[in-house]
């Protein structure tokens, strides 16, 4: 059995342990003979890599692991790039969250402000990693599943056009595994085979059915208009915050009740709920929530290994989300023809929709990479949801190749987040100040 040759770009994210436990876990269908860890933060990523290093000599010995900052170190033989950087760190992600709120529009990662802020910084971070692998690895794919997508889809649809790489995002998935849960199917998500259309965190489900062709949309339906994606109301295990997405999604469910939403869509219908009631404090936002609980943890993880020099009992947790990536990798390793959603360029596949927008939507991946399936025409009320929101996303992949102040103000108007063009440019000024270091001169 072929075994592959992997780098995973962000070697030093809080993320990295959870997808190498995962591709362990999975190894006897996805063989590796190289893991290499590769990041532009030499001190950040050595914490995690040393870890990392002690837990593949004691698991999985044949696999050959390094890590690096040098690019041809790191994208020289290898099969695939796993790609999850984030560029900034967690406080940039902080101030994405806290600039907006400031002006009175909510603050959130991938989301309207602190959205565009990511991406702005996010383009030439992929570009640069998609530059070196087809430098280095010109056969290799590029597996990127970096925040934020749509906007980082975007760019690379105008500015690599013709390289390896497939552009992805767990959120619907791990939906799909509440959805699952719900049905109580024995194989989870596995079971269904789901219709799914939009861009990335701003879509829809218009059909689930299970092996045998049998509708599952109605009992979804009538759990979600209940109680959201909360699998079971009377146990809370999420976080406060997540707790209250999931079940949101029963209000953004009966705006149009013939779907099922993905959660993000809260953000762009009910932007005022989420201003007031989101368990968001202007002085303590998510950012501040990652960096006091898996920031800390992972690192401090990481660090007993290390001290013990073993990680027998170690803490580090296998990342099921992350079992996605490993899927795709498979299916392209082993021409697999699996049915998996995609964020590819539409093209007709949405048939009364802007043909070069980056759509997530099903597609069959095997060696060749991906061929889209058809969706055809979508409803009125989504087509006009999406036409607003693909325009805010190409205007700032624009803003980012031309460095223009109006474009990325215009972006900021457009938002169904933002109110006015008035509060857009004092959001925007503040984000230029707060990136001077990460994004490209506005003029």
């Amino acid at each position: 059995m072929k075994k592959s040759s992997i780098v995973i770009a962000g070697g030093g994210s809080t993320f990295t342990p959870g997808i190498v436990m995962m591709l362990l876990d999975h190894a006897d269908r996805f063989p590796l003979r190289q893991i290499k860890f590769y990041d532009n933060d030499a001190a950040r990523q050595e914490k995690i890599a040393k870890a990392c290093e002690i837990l593949l000599k004691e698991r999985a010995p044949e696999i050959a692991f390094s890590y690096t900052t040098d690019p041809k170190e790191a994208f020289t033989d290898v099969d695939f790039v796993m790609a999850h950087i984030r560029v900034g760190k967690y406080a940039m992600r902080e101030k994405d969250e806290k600039i907006p709120m400031k002006h009175g529009v909510f603050g959130q990662e991938t989301c309207g402000p602190g959205g565009i802020a990511y991406g702005m910084r996010s383009i030439g971070g992929v570009i640069e990693i998609l530059d070196y692998m087809e430098k280095y690895s010109p056969n290799a794919w590029m597996l990127n599943y970096s925040n934020p997508a749509a906007i980082v889809a975007e760019a690379t649809r105008r500015l690599r056009p013709n390289s390896k790489i497939i552009n992805i995002c767990d959120m619907p998935v791990g939906i799909e595994d509440r959805m699952a849960e719900i049905l109580g199917l024995p194989n989870g998500r596995k079971d269904m085979c789901v219709r799914y259309y939009g861009l990335n965190h701003f879509g829809w489900w218009c059909d689930i059915r299970d092996k045998d062709g049998n509708d599952l949309m109605p009992r979804i339906k009538e759990h979600v208009a209940k109680y959201g994606y909360i699998v079971n109301p009377e146990s809370h295990h999420d976080e406060a915050s997540w707790n209250d997405t999931y079940g949101k999604a029963k209000d953004v469910y009966a705006v149009d009740p013939d779907t099922l939403p993905n959660t993000y869509l809260k953000y762009y219908l009910f932007p005022d709920y989420v201003f007031n009631h989101d368990n968001q404090h202007p002085d303590h936002t998510r950012a501040n929530e990652v960096m006091e609980n898996r920031e800390k943890n992972v690192f401090a993880a990481a660090k007993e290994i290390v001290e013990k020099g073993t990680a027998v009992d170690c803490k580090f947790k296998s990342d099921d989300h992350a079992s996605y990536i490993v899927d795709l990798a498979e299916a392209i390793a082993f021409n697999k023809k699996a049915r998996m959603l995609l964020i590819v360029e539409n093209d007709g596949a949405i048939s009364n929709f802007d043909p070069t927008a980056m759509v997530e939507i099903p597609c069959i991946v095997g060696s060749n990479g991906y061929e889209k399936i058809c969706i055809g025409k979508i409803p009125q009320f989504q087509k006009g949801l999406m036409e607003e929101q693909v325009s805010v996303e190409k205007l700032v992949v624009e803003a980012w190749i031309t460095g223009s102040y109006q474009k990325l103000w215009q972006a900021l108007t457009l938002s169904k987040t933002v109110p006015s063009a008035s509060v857009a440019k004092a959001i925007l000024d503040d984000l230029i100040e707060a990136n001077k270091d990460y994004w490209p001169e506005l003029k």
